[in-house]
Order: C-alpha cells, then structure tokens, then sequence
C-alpha cells in the first residue's frame, strides 16, 4: 500500500482503493449504502493517502449564498448532485437557494433572476435547452459567475460533468458483447448535451462493432417517465422489434420498465435492460438494473469548488472536467459480471 502524502484527491483514493469517485464520496458522506468490505478498502486508502477534503477557496463570511437552477429536484439523480453541492457551500460557510427550472427555458431565466435578486454571489445550473438565448444574458447582464453542471455547452464557462459518451458506449457494447443486434434507445430531451452525447456512444459501439445504426430503433422519450414508456411500446409494436433496449436516463428506464410490465415481457428473458443513472434500489430489483452510475454528490460538490475557486479569481483559467462513471452489470443485461470504472483519457480540459 502506498504511503502517506499531502494534499491527495479523491481521484487517488479511489484509484488506490479500486473503486469509482462516487464510492469514496459516498463513504465520507453516508449518502449512499456501500458494502463492509468496499467501504473498509476506501477507509484504508483514506488514511494511506492522509486525505483531508479540501478547506474553502474563499474566506469564511455569515451572510453569503450561492444559487442553484437545475430541473427536478425530487429526481433521485439531481437529490444527490443537490446534497453535494448543499454540503460543499456549507463548509465553505454559503447559504445555498435553490430554484427549479422545470427544464423550460422561460422559467429557467426567471428562476436565475429571482436567484440574483436574493443576492446570491455566483450561480450553479445545469442549463435547459435554449438557455443561451434567454438565461446567459441574465448572467452576463449582472457580471455573475457562474459553473455549468451535468450539461454541458460551448459557451466559455467553468464545466463539470460526466463522460457520457465513452459510458453510454460501453453500456451498449456489453449489449452486443452478450448477443443483442436490435438495440433500442431510449433518447432523452433533444437540445441538451447529456443527449446528444449518450445518443453518440450509441452509435460509437454499433460501429465498433461493424453494425448498422438502424434509426428506428432509436425513440425520442424526452427524459419523461412517460416518454420511456411510450417510447418503448412504440419499439415492441415494430415488425422487428429490438431484444434489448438502452434508456439513456432514469426517469426513461422507469417509464421502460412499466411498459415492459404491461406487455407481459420478462427482463432479461424477452428483453434485457441497461440504464444510465444508477438508481439506490436497482440491486433491490429482480432482476437487479444493469447501470451506469454517476458520482453524483462529488459533481455537486466539485461545482461548488470551481465556483469558489472563480470568486477568488475571475481571472483563472476556466476548467472543463469529467468525472468518471462506474457501470453495476447486474442481471437485466442477461449477465453477472462485477462492477467496472469507464474513464477517458481526454474527458478533462482546462484553458
């Protein structure tokens, strides 16, 4: 075991333990069920590397607060990001006001301007669709700092978020890797990142396996529940339906899996399942999801990071980071395989 050294990051402890960030995250925050012999792993390589979360970027001041718009606060995905970053501007001594855009681009600027009428000093969004055009004037307008989460955009901001592509790539893969040719997806809100990139590592493991992109068996589900399971009737109702399907987000997966139920279609038998976005009931299922799970809490928390690090100095080089997402093979892909870490070597760029 390696020995003792300052100023390690949550990267390395992971790396030392073999396990993603969001399990090192969950192990020092209590937010997520880890098992015995994981956790007692994540707490060795803890103290192997002397690690100490980092203290606040910008001084401690009563009075201050930071704002969050984001979409959906009781999805079970932006809880967790929400904690993490609730946690992180606590310890930094920032109230945090929270707002929900509800993902439509009209509410999303008023809820970033009621957010700058409370005096907030910076804003966290994962942005709609659109937001360019209506909810970046409000920041730029009132010279706020700001830090894109989850979704990202070319607009030249301080970034942090998910390797979507290379996770929805290998999500697939473990598909054609077990048998499966027709493969459904399930395409979530068109206009935002998240899709456009999951819709790509589709479309990357169907090429590196010399198969056809058959378009039909890719649905606009719009990250609904509803949408998941209109999506996926749709798909059983073709003349060649797919044996396997990929909901590229969890609201999506739920809506799958009640069509699935209704149809009287047995997972992975008829059909088999994988989902991005880990859900903390998935093992709890039978069969248990198949899935990507992001580190939810350590993107909140290292969204708050980036803003402080902005306030201290708003002339830093912005920074654009991906985090790595861990794949749970269970049993509705068809297979018991153990869990895996997805990386990507170019995911993380500063400038």
């Amino acid at each position: 075991m390696a020995g003792p050294r300052r100023g390690a990051r949550l990267v390395d402890v992971a790396k030392l333990a073999e396990v993603s960030i969001s399990t090192v995250s969950h192990v020092l925050n209590g937010t997520r069920y880890v098992a015995p012999d994981t956790r007692e792993r994540v707490r060795h390589a803890l103290e192997a590397l002397d690690y100490a979360p980092p203290g606040p970027l910008v001084p401690k001041r009563s009075g201050r607060a930071l704002g969050l718009a984001i979409t959906g606060a009781s999805n079970p995905y932006f809880g967790d990001l929400i904690a993490g970053v609730e946690s992180e501007a606590s310890r930094a001594g920032f109230a945090l006001l929270l707002c929900d855009t509800h993902d439509d681009t009209q509410l999303e600027a008023k809820a970033v301007a009621t957010l700058l009428a409370h005096h907030v000093e910076a804003v966290i969004i994962a942005p709609t669709p659109g937001w360019t055009e209506t909810t970046l004037p409000v920041l730029r307008k009132h010279n706020t700092p700001f830090v894109l989460v989850d979704r990202m955009s070319d607009v030249r901001a301080d970034q942090v978020g998910t390797e979507n592509e290379s996770v929805a790539a290998a999500l697939v893969e473990h598909l054609i890797e077990v048998g499966h040719r027709r493969i459904g997806m399930l395409a979530g809100l068109a206009g935002l990142s998240t899709t456009d990139e999951r819709r790509r590592g589709y479309q990357r493991a169907h090429e590196a396996a010399g198969i056809a992109v058959d378009p039909g068996l890719i649905v606009d589900a719009h990250s609904t529940v509803s949408g998941g399971r209109a999506g996926v009737i749709s798909l059983l109702h073709q003349p060649d339906p797919p044996t396997a399907i990929f909901g590229a987000n969890n609201a999506m997966t739920i809506g799958a899996l009640l069509a699935l139920k209704e149809t009287r279609r047995r997972i992975p038998e008829d059909v088999a399942l994988v989902t991005f976005d880990d859900f903390e009931w998935a093992s709890a299922m039978s069969p248990a999801l198949t899935a990507a799970a992001q580190p939810f809490h350590a993107m909140g928390a290292r969204a708050v990071q980036l803003l402080l690090r902005r306030l201290a100095d708003p002339f830093a080089p912005r920074r654009i980071e991906r985090l790595p997402a861990e794949i749970e093979h269970r049993e509705s892909c068809g297979c018991r395989v153990a869990s895996r870490t997805v990386t990507d070597p170019g995911a993380q760029v500063s400038g």
